[in-house]
Formats: structure tokens, C-alpha cells, sequence
């Protein structure tokens, strides 16, 4: 083994120097990740990185007795977070960023211990993972799901206790009361947290792999399940003892006591797992003995030569880090949407307003939101522009929002709509909400780009961020309620006939 110093002090000294220059290069990232952790959804994030301590500090016996190696594996790992980091910085996803940083981080610990060493503590190591909050278009999409099922579920909870009841979406209507599945009810913050939970509970189990892997899966079902289940209690106390039952305290105390039976079945099922199976064991048997202290004596710490260039490749790194985060966005000259005309090829509007409110959620530059009428048929324009589409702020997706307020999606395909003989592709939804049908049509205009896949509009966020500097791009909806018994074509008719008298005034408010 190579080593400049066997002095565990200058050791340390020089993993935490390297630790804070680390920081400092991916302060922003590690910033948003911390900020992110006051939402209810990713509260148990602040508890992640002292339980990772706490078992990298039962381990460091163990870890000790391993030699000390160069470790140019590690070097490699951190090369990749690095560049990772300039792919998530060019394409402004903060999510990419964080992972970045881990993945810089876990290179750097590696540089620094060697692989002997670093594979004791590569569990709790990964656990940090679990930190890192989803994306927000991921998020919003399985927040809405959750939404469904859970509300789907929880109905037939209720009906259970002969209770009548009708389901419009997200919406349970109960008669006296409509009980309404937001996204703080999606199940997503007991989602997050006992998976959480469960990751470790599967570490430290002793047991066949495949007990393991159960115990980590299962935690989505019974999440699922036990949301599912508080949904439908409190639609069956809210029929019996009012609506106190749906809000305030009791409705957070009712979702305490459910994340704890949530915790016991995960503890049940771990109990009856260590009693199947070849080697039978009770459940106090079957937790690992986390940190042996008679792994052998320590062999103490060094430096390396392999730490050494991971030290000198993270300080170059963090002086080009600072021209990647003064690199200035081309924002295009453009229109305001407030001058957008109100009179087009017959058609008529008056303009509207959004509540602060969902201002304040979209974080959008500038939007139009307008009612235009023609011939006895009347319709809803909305388009949301970003001037910045940077970590943060982007174009929220319709089908994302489509589900909630009790609204369900009857039918959803592509469409192309000729335009003096360009074909635009739209997304084309019916979405119905008990007597109440709507058309939409919808699609992501992105420097001058028609898109309807959301997962596409990131990607080409990303190349346009890097080969053009521009990250600007938009949303625009058109909308038409169908009265009941008209035919769903004459509502294709207007929006068609509308699209084609805008889509030419779209590139002055857009820029390609």
C-alpha cells in the first residue's frame, strides 16, 4: 500500500477539507435537496444522514481491520459524478445535480478508504439515496395515480359499512359531504418514509436474499393499502361523527396512528418471514448484530495517492465549476402574452386571471388565460410561457392535473392537425366529471418544437440547454365543454377551426 502519512489526524483533516470543497461545488443542489425536505412528502430526509452516521459509526470496527488500498476505481466513480454534474447543470435539472453529488461523494470515500474498507459501510453509504426527492414531473405523475387508487380503494371501504356513496375521480362524495383525495392524501409522504424504513429493516435482517427483497417491496402495497384504508375511516367517521374527522388535528392524529400500523404489519411480516424457510429463527434473532467489535485490530488511516489525485480532481473541478454557473441563458425577444389579440378569424375573447395561488405553484414567466366565443360555441385558451425553464420552474403537464377535482380520463391519443400543411401534433383528452364531458387539446410548443410527450420536452431541455443555451418553452391548452347529447365531433370542429387561426400567431408570444 502506497501512502504519503500514517497520521490518522492529517488523515481526517484531509478528508474533511476535501468533504467541504466538495460542498461547496454542488452547494446549490445541496441546498434545493435540504429546502425540499420541509414538505411533509420528505420530512424524513433530515433524519437520513445522522442514521447513515450512526451505522457508519457501529461498522468503524469492522471497517478499521480492513487494509487501507489505493483505490483508482474510485477516481473513476468520481470522474463520472463530475460530468454528471455538468449534464445536470447544462440541462438545469437539480435532481441529475443531487445524484451528482452522491455519486461525487461516494467516489471521493472510496478514493479515501479503498474497496476492502468501503464495502463495509456501502449500505448505510446507499441509504443516502433516499434522500434525494423525485423529479417533479415523476412525482406529480404518481401523486396523481396514488390519488386514483387510493380513492377507488378507500370507496370500497366505506361501502363495506353500508354506506352510500359515489366516486367522481378523487372526489367521494358522501351526500351530506364531499371528501376530496388531494395530493397531501396521495399516500406519497407514508410512501416515501416506510420505504425508507424498509430499506434499512432489509439490511438488517438476517435471512435468505429473497426475504430481504420482500421486506423492501411489500412496503408499497401495504402503503398503499393502509392510505387506502385511513381514506376510507375517515369517510365512514366523517358519516358518523361530521366533518371534524376530515381536517384539522384529528385528521393528522388519524394519520399517525395509521403510519404506525403501517410500521407493525411491516414488523409482522418480518417476524413471520424469519419463522419460514430452512433456517427458523424468531425475529430478535433474525436482526443483524450490526458492528462487531472483535473484527480484529485496527490497521489505522492513511492518505493515499489514489485520494490524493481525487483531492486535486474535485479542486479543479470546483474552479471550472464556477464559469458553468456564471454561463448566461439566451432569453429570446418576445410578445407579451397580455397583447395577445382578442379578436381572431371571427372568434371573440375575454381575457381572465389565475388565483394567486396556482401562480405561486406554476412559477411560469408569463400566461394567457382567455375565453373566446364564435357562432354560438365557446372555448378556453391557456398558455403558460417560461422564459427559464431552469431547476425549479417548468412546464407542468396536463394529465398531471387532468385527475384531480373529481375529473376522469375517458380517453386519450395523439392527433395531427393540418395547418396550412404543417401537421401539429396535439395530445387529444376527453375527460368526463358525472354529467360534465370535456375536450382538451393540448401540447408543449419548445423553441419551436410541437411536442406531446413530457418525458421528450426534458430531453430536448436538456440538448437545446447545452448546443443552444436556451431552455424557454411553453404550454398551450385549448379547452370545450360538450353539452350533454352534442355530438363529441362538433367540439373537434371548433378546437380545430381555433388552432388553425392561432398556431400562426403563436411564434411572436413563443419564440422558435
Amino acid at each position: 500500500m502506497s501512502k504519503t502519512t500514517d497520521k490518522p489526524i492529517t488523515s481526517l483533516a484531509g478528508l474533511l477539507v476535501a468533504l467541504v470543497i466538495l460542498h461547496a461545488m454542488y452547494f446549490d443542489a445541496v441546498q434545493k435537496m435540504v429546502l425540499q425536505w420541509n414538505s411533509p412528502e420528505y420530512g424524513h430526509g433530515y433524519f437520513i444522514p445522522l442514521i447513515t452516521l450512526y451505522f457508519i459509526w457501529k461498522l468503524r470496527h469492522e471497517m478499521l481491520a480492513r487494509p487501507q488500498r489505493n483505490s483508482w476505481a474510485g477516481v473513476v466513480v468520481m470522474l463520472a459524478g463530475i460530468l454528471i454534474y455538468y449534464v445536470g447543470e447544462l440541462g438545469t435539472l437539480y435532481v441529475v445535480t443531487q445524484y451528482a453529488w452522491l455519486l461525487t461523494l461516494y467516489g471521493l470515500l472510496l478514493t479515501f478508504l479503498g474497496w476492502p474498507r468501503f464495502r463495509v459501510i456501502i449500505m448505510p453509504l446507499l441509504f443516502l439515496a433516499f434522500m434525494i426527492p423525485l423529479p417533479n414531473f415523476i412525482y406529480a405523475n404518481l401523486s396523481s395515480e396514488l390519488q386514483l387508487i387510493s380513492s377507488k380503494i378507500g370507496v370500497a371501504v366505506i361501502r363495506l359499512f353500508g354506506i352510500s356513496v359515489y366516486l367522481e375521480g378523487n372526489v367521494i362524495d358522501l351526500g351530506t359531504y364531499k371528501l376530496q383525495v388531494v395530493e397531501a392524501c396521495s399516500g406519497l409522504k407514508y410512501l416515501f418514509s416506510l420505504t425508507t424504513i424498509g430499506f434499512i429493516c432489509a439490511w438488517v435482517f438476517r435471512g435468505a436474499m429473497w426475504k430481504r427483497i420482500v421486506i423492501f417491496l411489500s412496503t408499497v402495497p401495504i402503503t398503499i393499502f393502509m392510505n387506502s384504508f385511513r381514506i376510507g375511516v375517515t369517510g365512514i367517521l366523517v358519516e358518523y361523527g361530521g366533518t371534524k374527522h376530515a381536517e384539522g388535528f384529528l385528521h393528522e392524529f388519524e394519520g399517525l396512528v395509521i403510519f404506525g400500523a403501517a410500521m407493525l404489519i411491516l414488523i409482522a411480516e418480518m417476524a413471520i418471514l424469519a419463522r419460514i424457510g430452512r433456517n427458523k429463527t424468531t425475529l430478535v434473532a433474525a436482526l443483524a448484530d450490526i458492528g462487531s467489535t472483535d473484527a480484529g485490530p485496527s490497521q489505522g488511516l492513511t492518505i493515499s495517492r489514489s485520494f490524493i489525485l481525487g483531492l486535486l480532481l474535485i479542486a479543479t473541478a470546483g474552479l471550472s465549476f464556477s464559469y458553468v454557473g456564471k454561463r448566461q441563458e439566451v432569453v429570446p425577444q418576445r410578445k407579451p402574452l397580455s397583447s395577445f389579440p382578442l379578436e381572431i378569424d371571427g372568434w371573440k375573447g375575454e381575457a381572465g386571471r389565475l388565483e394567486a395561488i396556482y401562480l405561486k405553484a406554476l412559477k411560469l414567466t408569463d400566461y394567457l388565460l382567455a375565453r373566446y366565443h364564435k357562432g354560438g360555441r365557446s372555448l378556453e385558451l391557456y398558455i403558460a410561457y417560461y422564459a427559464s425553464q431552469k431547476k425549479g420552474a417548468s412546464v407542468h403537464s396536463p394529465r398531471s392535473c387532468l385527475p384531480g377535482g373529481g375529473w376522469r380520463i375517458q380517453r386519450h391519443e395523439i392527433r395531427g392537425i393540418d395547418v396550412n400543411g404543417k401537421i401539429v401534433p396535439v395530445n387529444r383528452v376527453l375527460i368526463r366529471k358525472g354529467s360534465y364531458t370535456t375536450l382538451v387539446y393540448y401540447w408543449f410548443r419548445q423553441r419551436g418544437r410541437d411536442m406531446t410527450n413530457e418525458y421528450l420536452v426534458k430531453w430536448r431541455l436538456f440538448t437545446d440547454a447545452i448546443s443552444r443555451n436556451r431552455t424557454d418553452g411553453s404550454l398551450v391548452r385549448l379547452t370545450i365543454n360538450i353539452p350533454e347529447g352534442l355530438d363529441v365531433r362538433h367540439a373537434d370542429a371548433a378546437l380545430t377551426d381555433f388552432l388553425r387561426a392561432i398556431y400562426p400567431l403563436l411564434p411572436a408570444y413563443i419564440p422558435d
